[in-house]
Order: structure tokens, then sequence, then C-alpha cells
């Protein structure tokens, strides 16, 4: 069989077990997801010589020690993959959830229910441990999953799948609610993104590049975000003592994630008080800072900034300071480079705070909080599948709710339509 038609047939078979799947009871599902995680644990070292072999491979063609540690399934990371499906099959059912109902002037009540979308397709580099994770919150959301990983993890993934499976034959889950894509040809995406009769939803998880080439090849909507510019506004009301740690966890907690800091806003009120110590915070965390002309006025040692450096994401150790005139330049400036990720404000100004919130339109958007929160985890979601900035269904942060959508659903009493 062809890769084209290998891939239809993976696709066909996840249609029909997420039909299945879109039925179960709760209580079936969470039994599976104890299952996968219990596989987990059991079949660590089996997992740990499948991965032995990406490792080899991964170190022969010279990957980064960086890619190599997400590549790696530690003992570490095997216990977070299984803790993970059991903190997914301990949240609440989403499947069901009538969210709104209300009775109309002829009696008729209508609602909406959460309802899974069917089918998720998802497209992922290096680490094997989302092929668990988003196997997961897949299954307990009632979505079948097809995943196709990054070749450098393959063995990895079909063992994870082969765990997976495994534990899925004791329940009543069928085990083709969840695939993984078994080629390693490029061509195999391309094939995956035609698949729009059996697919509902396309998520990549990885560079801008990859992102942007599943844009342009699919005929299944995506569910995307290109990159993170994240803003901290530094406003005149500010706590500096405050402002100063945000900022330095902004940046420097995990720099290379897309929810780090990479432009700073600082009012001008505030910014010859702010400026130095904020520099000092960052010079001591090995932080290169680029300024504009007028940062550049009250520090002329720093790198001058380029109007490139307003719309990049570093993953870096690097962030752009811009000192702005009031409070519309800077929602101005976060609409002009912003990359409708996450967005903070510093302020003890509460009607500041408010037109903050109001104005600036990111998937999120805090007051007086690290850039760093926004995290499906650390919002409350469970496990995230991804982050969204794109309008249409989801927007930031996707957990089990993202992964619904709703239906109407109308109760009546023989009413008929005069």
């Amino acid at each position: 069989m062809d890769i084209e038609k290998k891939i239809k047939a993976l696709a066909v078979q996840a249609k029909a077990a997420a039909r299945v799947l879109a039925a179960a009871p709760t209580l079936e599902k969470d039994k599976a997801l104890l299952a996968m995680a219990a596989g987990l644990r059991r079949r660590r070292v089996f997992l740990q010589e499948r991965n032995q072999l990406d490792l080899v491979k991964g170190r022969a063609a010279g990957l980064s020690v960086a890619m190599i540690d997400r590549l790696t399934l530690s003992d570490k990371v095997i216990e977070a993959m299984a803790r993970g499906l059991e903190e997914v099959a301990a949240f609440p059912d989403p499947v069901g959830e009538v969210v709104r109902m209300w009775r109309r002037p002829n009696e008729l009540q209508v609602g909406k229910m959460r309802i899974p979308l069917g089918v998720v397709g998802m497209i992922y580099e290096s680490r094997p441990n989302v092929t668990a994770d988003a196997a997961g919150l897949c299954l307990k959301s009632g979505n079948g999953v097809i995943l196709r990983g990054g070749s450098e993890a393959f063995n990895s993934n079909i063992a994870v799948l082969e765990v997976l499976h495994e534990a899925l034959g004791t329940t009543s889950i069928p085990a083709a609610v969840i695939q993984v894509v078994p080629f390693v040809e490029r061509q195999a995406i391309n094939y995956l993104l035609q698949c729009d009769e059996e697919i509902d939803l396309i998520i990549p998880r990885g560079g801008e590049g990859l992102i942007r080439f599943v844009v342009e090849h699919s005929r299944i909507p995506v569910i995307k975000h290109y990159k993170g510019v994240c803003h901290v506004f530094v406003d005149a009301g500010a706590d500096i003592e405050m402002a100063r740690k945000i900022v330095v966890n902004a940046k420097t907690h995990r720099p290379g994630v897309c929810n780090a800091a990479e432009t700073i806003l600082v009012h001008q009120d505030i910014a010859e008080r702010f400026l130095p110590l904020m520099a000092l915070d960052l010079q001591v965390k090995q932080v290169e800072i680029r300024g504009c002309a007028k940062t550049l006025a009250l520090l002329p040692d720093l790198v001058p900034a380029t109007a490139e450096d307003w719309a990049t994401e570093y993953i870096d150790l690097i962030v752009a300071v811009r000192v702005v005139d009031d409070f519309d330049t800077a929602v101005g400036h976060i609409a002009e480079y912003g990359s409708d990720h996450t967005e903070s404000i510093v302020t003890s100004d509460y009607h500041r705070s408010q037109e903050f919130l109001r104005q600036v339109n990111s998937s999120v958007v805090m007051v007086n909080a690290s850039t760093r929160f926004s995290d499906g985890g650390e919002l409350g979601l469970g496990a995230e599948i991804g982050i969204s900035t794109t309008k249409l269904h989801a927007y930031g942060p996707m957990g089990l709710e993202g992964l619904t959508t709703t239906k109407y659903i109308i109760y009546g009493d023989g009413q008929i339509r005069e």
C-alpha cells in the first residue's frame, strides 16, 4: 500500500472509531486514560530502548543539546506523561455539557450542548511526550486523533502508540481512535492535509516554518499561532519592585518558549526611575537589551534596536525595550507588532488596567502578572494541546473545552411553525 492510500485508510479508521468514542461514557474514557498511564509506567524500559534508537540517530545527525533533551524519554519524562493522563482523567468531561438554556415565547426550550470536533490531526516536532499528551486530551474530549511527529522521534512515537494501543485493548474504547502516521517522508504530511472528509481540525506545533507550511497546504481548518511576540507594558503608575520581578520572570524564566516576553514597553513618566534597575536585573541574567533612542538616552551602553526587533520572537536571552509617550502609544505598538499571543500591563491604576483589558485583543491579556502564566495548566485548563491566535474556533491556550464545539438542542411539546 502506498503512502497516500495508507494515510487515507488511517483517516477513515480514525473517523469510524471517533463515532464510537463520541458516545462513550465518561467512566469508560477515564478507565482508558488510567490504563494508558499504567501502561507507560509498566513499559518504561521498552519505551526507553526504542527512544535510544532516535537518540543515537539524533546525535549522529548533529542535533543540538536542547533538541536531544526534548527528544529524551527519561524516567522523569515518562512519569510526567503518565501523571498527565491521570490528570486528564480527573478533569470534568466536557462532552454533553449544556452550557446555556433559554425558553422561547412559544415554549420551545433551546440550548447549546458540547460535542466533540470529530477527528483531530496533529503535526508536531521533537517531543515524543506530546504523543501521549495529545492522545489523552483528544480521548477525554471524545475526538479521534492522528499524530504526525517529527522524523527525529519516529521510533519513540511508534513505541508510545504501541503502549497506548495495548492499554486500550483492555477497555471498550477502540484503539483506532489514536493513530500515528507510520511514515517519515514529508509527503505524508501533504496527504494528511488533504483528508478533509475525515479530519475536522489540524493543530500544528513547532516552528513558524512548519506552521506556515501546514496553513498553505491544508484543505482542513488549522488552529495556529505563528509566533509569540509577547509584551510587558510598565505603566506610569506601576509599582517598581513588582514591575522588576515581572519583567525578569517574563523574559528569563524560560526564554525559549512562546509565552516569554520579547518586548518591554515603559511609560516615559517612569522610565528614568525604572530602566536602570530593570537593565541591571536583566544583565545579571545575561540578557542582551536592545533599546530605542529614548532608552539609549538613559542607558547609552545598550544595543540600539532596529525596526525588525519590534516584531521579532527571539526565543533567547534578548529583549527589545521601548519608551512610550503614553498609554495609547503602548496599545498602538502592541497592535502593530504583536502576534495576538499574550500581553501584560503593570500598573496601580485600576481604570488604566481595565482600559488595557478592553483595548488589547490578544488571546491572553494580563494585569500585574508575568506572561509566563499563559499556559493551559497554569490557567486551570489541565494539559493543553496548543495555543491558538486564530479567533475562530478557539483563542488562547486550548484544553479539553477547546477540543469541543457546541450544537443546538431543542425541547418541544408538539410545537409546529405557523
